[in-house]
């Protein structure tokens, strides 16, 4: 059988290169868009009362971490969340505030929801790096310099810190200039940078002056620190010191460039 001829072939190419007819979308019924409007508002309606009206998403516990000294039952009375409120609508904001508020030993908290019933507090505790005896109690000292808690008894392996300051109305220099606050940060500057084999043993951090701090060691010898300045320097120095004299009670990292020691 004979193929296509010349013509058939164009006109079936004519035919081929006609674009298809557009089909035109009909706009949705007011019926169909009245019924798309009302599922709309129902299911908001109905998601709004399973958040805020039903029993399905209230708050039933409170779930406490992190707590050492703290006990979580002290933390779940002091944040006083309201159990039996709509998990949405509890204030995790002013649970933090009133925490940090009322337990002055909490360094930061962490308040989330946990869905469908409970609310979790997450505790950082401060940790006490000096200590002040007061009136035969002890006010522990972060290392921040906040004194955050009065304990009655000494927490082990805190060095004390004690304040030779003059009494009101003769304040020194030092004290002018800077301020019992501003000291009391550089004694934590400065006990945050002794060596740990040295922290181990130090009873005192004694401040006289900004650049007067000194170190008692629980063997009874004494370091003269200077300044919380330097302080990477003079822990470098100081245990090469203790290395090379190791029978010597005194000893100056004041200066770190010219250390000494003295004493046997």
């Amino acid at each position: 059988m004979a193929g296509p001829t010349t013509a058939e072939r164009g006109e079936r190419q004519q035919e081929s290169s006609v674009p298809p007819p557009v089909r035109r979308l009909r706009p949705p019924r007011p019926r169909t868009i009245i019924i798309l409007a009302v599922a709309l508002v129902l299911l908001g309606a109905g998601g709004v009362w399973a958040l805020y009206g039903s029993q399905w998403l209230r708050v039933e516990r409170v779930s406490v971490s992190g707590t050492g000294v703290l006990t979580p039952a002290q933390v779940r009375e002091a944040a006083d969340v309201p159990l039996g409120s709509p998990l949405i609508s509890v204030d995790t904001d002013a649970i933090e505030a009133r925490l940090l508020r009322k337990l002055p030993r909490i360094d930061s908290v962490d308040v989330t929801r946990s869905w469908p019933h409970g609310i979790g507090l997450k505790v950082v505790e401060r940790t006490p790096v000096l200590i002040v005896e007061k009136g035969g109690k002890f006010v522990e000292v972060d290392d921040d310099g906040v004194r955050f808690a009065t304990v009655s008894r000494a927490p082990k392996g805190v060095p004390a810190l004690e304040l030779t300051l003059p009494e009101s109305g003769s304040a020194t220099p030092s004290l002018r200039r800077f301020g019992e606050d501003r000291l009391v940060r550089e004694a934590v500057r400065v006990a945050g940078d002794i060596p740990a084999a040295v922290a181990r043993t130090t009873r005192t951090v004694k401040v006289r002056s900004y650049d007067d701090i000194s170190l008692e060691l629980g063997d009874g010898r004494t370091v003269a620190w200077g300044s919380g300045e330097k302080g990477a320097a003079k822990a470098r120095t100081l245990t090469a010191l203790l290395k090379a004299a190791p029978g010597a009670r005194h000893f100056d990292v004041s200066v770190p460039t010219a250390p000494a020691s003295s004493g046997s």
